[in-house]
Formats: C-alpha cells, structure tokens, sequence
C-alpha cells in the first residue's frame, strides 16, 4: 500500500468514491482485488489517486496488459 495515503485520507476516499473503508483498505494492502470496472471507476473519480494497480495488486497486469506494456516501454 502507498505508505502517504493514511487512515483519515483513505477513509475520505472511500466516502467520495462510495466504497466501504475497509473493503478500500484491504485492496490497497493487497489483501483483496478489486472488481476491475469499479477500479477504473475510483481512477477516474479521484483523478489517478487511488490507480488499478493500486487497487487490483494481483490481477491488473492480466486485465490491463496496455499498463504493463507502457512500465516496460518507461
């Protein structure tokens, strides 16, 4: 997980986003994957904040392979 994005910041963007606090703790902690259309949702709302690979830690390679390609090309 992001080491700046503490408790009150999580807890205010799990408000903004409409996701329960601890359901967005545990996909930043990497204990959970989130569905991959609300990952892009929250993305989108807290303009790259909250980013897939942040959110989906396991999976978002195999779903967005477009990202994986554009870390290699970097």
């Amino acid at each position: 997980m992001q080491a700046e994005i503490t408790a009150a910041v999580r807890k205010q963007y799990a408000e903004q986003v409409g996701v329960n606090e601890q359901y967005l703790y545990q996909c930043l902690k990497g204990d959970r994957d989130m569905a991959p259309a609300t990952a892009r949702r929250i993305e989108a709302e807290t303009n790259g904040a909250l980013h897939r690979r942040m959110l989906c830690q396991t999976t978002w390679h195999e779903i967005w392979p477009e990202l994986a390609a554009n870390d290699a090309q970097a």
